[in-house]
């Protein structure tokens, strides 16, 4: 009996997933525990197993994106066919048949197809959302080629309205790309945004900071003693560990403490969660924080790293400060600038202070300027007075 291949659902909020990668070919046999399909969320890349032996067969192609729960393909005993096929294995017509576990079982001729075109061109009409029908081919026997379309795009760009200029490149927003830009729309869209800024001084921070990195092997950054700050914080201020759900019209507060952290990778950003962050020391803090950013740029969390977390902390060190857009799930997030030295006034008079400029984005719908201002106080009176922190 065949058994089903779904889109597993690989975080709080994933929507549906790309496969970016297809090890076995239809036809194939896989025993349990083989990695058969690579599958890109707005997270993580996730590699699915398969979870008993069989005989693979796939609906989907690379690039495709499917929704959570939906097929992705099959697991067939020997001699089966997909639930989809109401074909006899010994009909010469069938365009799926299985004669052995190592025959393809999709293999569809190319005369089949109704518009010729090669698999490159397929991809990128698919993600341009143009149709092959509207695209004149110039390929060997009237197969449309990957330059055929751009020249399509390339003409019907000339021809806008907009007077666009011919693009040198054109790429496709797809996989995690489209997966941030998406989510990045709909924060602005759904949420009642609104952005706090306040100026802290970090030198005392910034001293027991690089006298205690001198005694363990990882040392602590500045952006991690401000994880531990928020956490702290946030225990005496949990309004903002907290979110909206619009369906029901209710605000939910949560009493775990669970902080993400932007980390930066090639082509987006994906933010890992330190669980259960207000009960740990700073230390512990810092060494999971290097880890987690470690695996993230090298594609190694699994969906449990960069799931359920209530707040998150992005760092960007190299400007003063900007303004983080929520994340999806939660009603906070913090920005941190970077640290530099400028005069101040203290008791009358002018000395030379490392300063950071901390900025807290809110959903205004469910927290309001007073709960932010606490927040941003107690975070602050944490960071000058900074002992407690590194206890």
């Amino acid at each position: 009996m065949s058994t089903p291949i779904i889109m597993p659902r690989l975080g709080d909020f994933m929507t549906e997933g790309t496969i970016t990668k297809i090890y076995k070919s239809s036809g194939d046999f896989v025993k349990q525990g083989e990695i058969i399909i690579e599958i890109e969320t707005e997270k993580i890349n996730y590699d699915l197993e398969a979870f008993e032996d069989g005989i693979f067969y796939t609906k989907a192609n690379e690039s495709d994106t499917i929704l959570v729960d939906d097929i992705i393909g099959y697991l067939l005993s020997e001699g089966e066919l997909p639930p989809e096929s109401n074909k006899k294995p010994e009909d010469n017509n069938a365009s799926i048949s299985i004669k052995n576990p190592t025959e393809s079982i999709n293999d569809i001729s190319e005369e089949s197809k109704i518009i010729p075109s090669t698999p490159g061109a397929r991809k990128l009409a698919g993600n341009m959302n143009i149709e092959l029908s509207k695209i004149t081919s110039t390929g060997p026997r009237g197969r449309i080629t990957e330059e055929d379309v751009k020249n399509h795009i390339k003409i019907n760009l000339s021809n806008s309205d907009d007077s666009i200029i011919t693009p040198a490149k054109i790429e496709p927003i797809t996989g995690i790309r489209k997966s941030i830009a998406d989510h990045m729309l709909k924060s602005i869209l759904n949420t009642a945004q609104l952005s706090y800024f306040l100026e802290i001084d970090v030198t005392e921070a910034q001293k027991l900071r690089r006298l205690k990195s001198k005694s363990i092997s990882k040392p602590i950054s500045l952006g991690n003693v401000i994880i531990k700050a928020s956490a702290e914080s946030l225990k005496k201020n949990l309004k903002l560990n907290s979110i909206i759900d619009n369906k029901s019209k209710q605000i939910l507060y949560f009493d775990k403490i669970n902080i993400g952290f932007a980390v930066a990778l090639d082509n987006g950003l994906i933010v890992p969660v330190i669980h259960n962050t207000d009960q740990k020391t700073l230390i512990e803090i810092n060494s999971e924080v290097i880890d987690l950013a470690k695996r993230a740029r090298s594609n190694n969390l699994n969906p449990e790293e960069v799931s359920s977390g209530t707040f998150t902390v992005s760092i960007l060190g190299t400007v003063d400060g900007f303004t983080p857009i929520l994340n999806k799930g939660q009603n906070a997030i913090l920005g941190l600038g970077r640290s530099i030295k400028k005069p101040v006034v203290r008791n009358n008079e002018i000395v030379i202070r490392e300063i950071s400029t901390i900025s807290l984005t809110t959903d205004h719908q469910s927290i309001d300027g007073a709960d932010a201002a606490k927040f941003l106080r107690v975070l602050q009176q944490l960071v000058e007075s900074p002992k407690a922190l590194f206890e």
